[in-house]
């Protein structure tokens, strides 16, 4: 014979609710990222070869137009990525913490952080290096479809980039603000083609875990509860 399935235990506030629409807007919003750090890339390497010629002793009208070109479009990418940054950010928030109640209601126990951490995790220094990680593979654990194996690559794959994305990215702005010769200049920016380059390549994969991890929610949800084993 067959027995029921009890039902999951109350979750004050958990209510399962459809990640897709979210889930399309982070995809959108990271798509103008990684055209936000194309451009980036363009205007760090015109800085950088606007830099290097005339540390190698370029002169003249054309070199300076070129040189205030290249400055002009290294700060208007910094802008644009950053607004651009700042508007995903928070939309992938309203997205990881729709996922993060979604997973609740799968499985309460299967979460080691409190939910505040969804956000907070984030935001507070030195565990944001990790806890942001640790908050999406619980959420991805608890969203894989019944009896299916949890594969951990895509989100480590993504944080692994989006971390040296963020390091690098902060000491060539380091090394820019302490740059007083042309050369430290070409080098400052060198490291900043560097980490928008990496940054796309963590734009790509977290579009990867946002599409996967919607997906798997959005299954699991139709399938609804496991089945039952058959007793006999």
């Amino acid at each position: 014979m067959t027995t029921s399935t009890p039902a999951p235990p109350f979750v004050p506030g958990a209510v399962l609710r459809s990640p897709v629409g979210l889930g399309r807007a982070v995809g959108v919003l990271l798509g103008v990222v990684i055209a936000a750090d194309v451009f980036g890339c363009y205007a760090d390497l015109l800085e950088m070869n606007a830099a290097g010629d005339i540390a190698d002793g370029a002169t003249g009208a054309g070199m300076l137009h070129r040189a205030e070109h290249a400055d002009t479009l290294y700060h208007w990418a910094g802008f644009t990525q950053a607004w651009t940054l700042l508007a995903t950010a928070v939309v992938y928030l309203c997205w990881l913490w729709r996922v993060r109640v979604n997973a609740e209601v799968f499985d309460r126990s299967a979460h080691v952080m409190g939910r505040g951490w969804t956000i907070g995790g984030w935001f507070c220094p030195i565990v944001n290096l990790w806890f942001p990680r640790r908050i999406v593979l619980n959420i991805w654990d608890t969203s894989v479809p019944w009896g299916a194996r949890a594969r951990h690559s895509p989100v480590n794959a993504w944080w692994t980039l989006w971390i040296i994305s963020i390091l690098t990215g902060r000491l060539a702005s380091m090394s820019w603000n302490h740059a007083h010769t042309e050369r430290l200049l070409h080098n400052a920016a060198g490291q900043m083609l560097f980490s928008d380059a990496v940054d796309i390549g963590a734009a790509v994969l977290a579009i990867v875990v946002v599409v996967r991890l919607t997906r798997m929610q959005v299954r699991k949800a139709l399938v609804g509860p496991v089945p039952a084993p058959v007793l006999g």
